[in-house]
């Protein structure tokens, strides 16, 4: 039995306890297999903390003399709030000003997926991506913009179900000069909600 499989039996067991817990029948036909099923969710939801950045970009950087912004906008992402253990979902903005190297762009999403398939809080989210970015490419800037619905917010609560949250992390250019950050802002103001 490889090491997924254990964490997934453990899983299973604290669903199974869980299910108990509140009050329901364990037994009942509908939730005979609802502890498997869960745990499979949580492993597949979670699976951001078995991924690697390396292996995420897999190489996927390039020599570009190319010097003016890049932007992926749109970039859908569903997490985990690391507080109440319940969703919050929304979309991601990238921006990049390449200082020499640039990067496949589907690794954008891909490294908003990995650490979006984590335990996580928006802030410390969008942080993460911004510094990877700048990490692996060096770059003049990096502007990551976030907005997302938490169910924690709009299912118990303050129950307010048109909140939105919106997040950003600014790195070198985008925080230096309003102007950059700006023209970032502008870009992705008809996407913003």
């Amino acid at each position: 039995m490889n090491h997924s499989e254990v964490r997934v039996d453990t899983l299973e067991s604290v669903f199974q306890d869980l299910l108990v817990a509140i009050g329901e029948d364990s037994e009942r036909e509908g939730i005979l297999k609802t502890p498997r099923r869960a745990a499979e969710a949580w492993r597949h939801l979670m699976r951001g903390y078995e991924e690697d950045i390396r292996k995420v970009i897999n190489g996927a950087v390039f020599e570009e003399k190319y010097s003016e912004m890049v932007i992926v906008k749109n970039i859908d992402f569903f997490s985990m709030c690391e507080h109440h253990l319940l969703p919050f979902y929304g979309r991601a903005h990238i921006a990049y000003i390449p200082n020499g190297k640039i990067i496949g762009l589907s690794k954008l999403p891909r490294i908003v997926e990995l650490f979006s398939r984590r335990l996580q809080v928006q802030e410390r989210l969008t942080q993460q991506i911004a510094d990877t970015i700048q990490e692996v490419l060096e770059p003049d800037g990096v502007a990551v913009v976030m907005e997302a619905r938490h169910l924690c917010m709009i299912m118990r609560g303050v129950e307010k179900q048109n909140s939105v949250a919106t997040t950003s992390s600014m790195l070198g250019v985008f925080r230096e000069s309003d102007r950059t950050r700006s023209e970032f802002l502008s870009l992705i103001k008809n996407t913003l909600e």
